[in-house]
């Protein structure tokens, strides 16, 4: 960017603050996609404006990010939360989002240039109070940024990380790394430079791939949440998992594979207390307890929250999940059937005929494992690829379908990605459960999918219809002309459509 630093007085519109004034006060307040579009047109008209004094350009900035702020929360909810959007309405909720948090880390981190170029201006010296401020909200916008693209399952670039890198070496050199500034006046606490780069790495370290939006969204919250439990080091540390090179500008990595040498940059990630304080949490949630300090940005019912918390207590173990099974790579097709009543009614029987696959898609198959595989998918959420997605498949030229479950999304451009998928089992059977009551079976039947090859001996594992699971409630069905009954242990699992349920098997009478 172009600066004059002529004392001439400029003569953008926002130069003169009653215009400014006048401006924020007529933002579309009952249309907050409009709002954020206006504020970002006039981030653009910012970009190559001249005559501004930095301190003045600042406090412009300032006021009109502000300003900004609960549309974009709107904005975000509607993205999470409402029905029936359209792809074109996502699509520009999510652009209107990602782009406004680029244009303003970019413009605040312009300011911090132009004071550092002409430190001695009397524009530089006013604006030097707020250089903390500054840093501290371009690299919180910098992590909005990785939340939108997390989002829709994309991957950030290396120009993301090196800005946040950049930003906290920057700060850090400066000796306001750790400077505490509120981030927004309506938002609680006190915010550094230092803590949004944790927040980056910590949030990268979270594997948001198997988590879909709203989950992110909690999932993000909760590490604003236990933040101050993390640590981020110079030195390596026994409980180290993750390493980064901040000069480097390149995302974090597992310290499956050394940094080598040490350099200014290197920093070492570990989870610190987060983990028993998030086991703490997750018990109290278990009992039906919500903190009122916590913040999760709404009212989020237990059956919400617990998968959330049960996902990060995986990834912020010492050692986190790593691949089990070698991957080999292939290239061969397979047929997918969507969801569990499709699901059911394949395992009762009922296959579909070929060449009369209806609602069933053909996807390529680029590499299995014993425990799964990894498959080229057309578009990303598109109703029925979604995370948790109950799948019957099965691979070209077989007989046997498999029955798996959507664990991890890849985007790879606007119109495709990579799935990952679990197989759940390889000898599934649909079954017709009934609740025992009083000494007599119920007439209403569940139905259920058996997972026959999972399990130990005398533990059966069940797909059901959500709901369908009933810690309190006695299962039995029949299978080759014998009874069986069910004692409930406990769910191990619950989707958008389906549970998967643990139970004891005990003796008939």
């Amino acid at each position: 960017m172009m600066f004059n630093f002529f004392a001439k007085r400029s003569d953008h519109p926002l130069a003169d603050s009653k215009e400014l004034k006048r401006i924020i006060a007529e933002l579309h307040v009952d249309k907050p996609a409009k709002a954020v579009d206006e504020v970002s047109g006039w981030f653009d008209s910012l970009q190559h404006v001249e005559n501004f004094r930095v301190d003045q350009f600042f406090d412009v900035l300032r006021q009109l990010d502000e300003a900004a702020q609960r549309h974009l929360l709107r904005v975000a909810r509607d993205y999470l939360l409402a029905a029936r959007l359209t792809k074109l309405e996502e699509e520009r909720l999510w652009t209107r989002s990602y782009r406004y948090w680029g244009q303003v880390a970019t413009l605040y981190r312009d300011c911090v240039e132009r004071a550092r170029l002409a430190p001695k201006s009397k524009g530089s010296d006013a604006f030097k109070a707020s250089v903390p401020l500054a840093l501290v909200r371009a690299q919180a916008a910098r992590c909005n940024q990785l939340k939108w693209l997390a989002f829709r399952y994309g991957s950030a670039d290396e120009d993301l990380w090196r800005s946040l890198g950049e930003t906290y070496l920057l700060a850090e050199g400066a000796g306001n790394a750790q400077k505490a500034v509120p981030l927004y006046p309506a938002r609680k606490g006190l915010c550094t430079v230092a803590q949004q780069y944790l927040h980056a790495i910590a949030f990268f370290a979270s594997s948001m791939d198997s988590l879909v939006p709203v989950q992110i969204e909690l999932a993000d919250r909760l590490i604003a949440h236990f933040l101050p439990h993390f640590v981020l080091l110079p030195d390596c540390r026994p409980d180290s998992v993750y390493w980064v090179d901040a000069a480097a500008g390149t995302a974090p990595l597992r310290l499956a594979r050394h940094p080598g040498v040490g350099r200014p940059g290197l920093r070492f990630f570990s989870p610190g207390t987060a983990l028993p304080a998030l086991e703490e949490l997750l018990h109290r949630v278990e009992r039906g307890e919500v903190p009122s300090d916590l913040n999760l940005g709404g009212e989020y019912a237990q059956r919400a929250l617990l998968p959330v918390l049960r996902h990060l207590h995986l990834y912020w173990a010492k050692c986190p999940p790593q691949r089990r099974h070698t991957r080999h790579a292939v290239k061969t097709r397979m047929l997918v059937l969507f969801g569990f009543d499709d699901s059911y009614s394949l395992f009762s029987g009922v296959a579909p005929r070929p060449g009369n696959e209806v609602g069933m898609d053909d996807w390529v198959v680029e590499n299995v494992s014993l425990g799964g595989f990894r498959a080229q998918v057309g578009e990303v959420g598109n109703g029925r690829v979604n995370i948790g997605a109950l799948l019957a498949v099965q691979p070209e030229g077989g007989d046997n379908w498999m029955l798996g479950v959507a664990r991890r999304f890849t985007r790879r451009d606007i119109d495709g990605a990579s799935l990952g998928v679990q197989v759940l089992s390889r000898q599934a059977l649909s079954i017709e459960l009934r609740p025992r009551r009083r000494g007599f079976s119920a007439a209403v039947a569940i139905p259920g999918i058996w997972l026959q090859d999972r399990g130990e001996a005398g533990i059966l594992r069940i797909v059901l219809p959500l709901a369908g699971f009933n810690v309190r409630e006695t299962l039995e069905f029949s299978h080759q002309g014998k009874r069986r009954e069910l004692i409930p242990m406990e769910l191990e699992e619950a989707g958008a459509e389906y549970e998967i349920g643990c139970f004891r098997e005990q003796a008939a009478t």
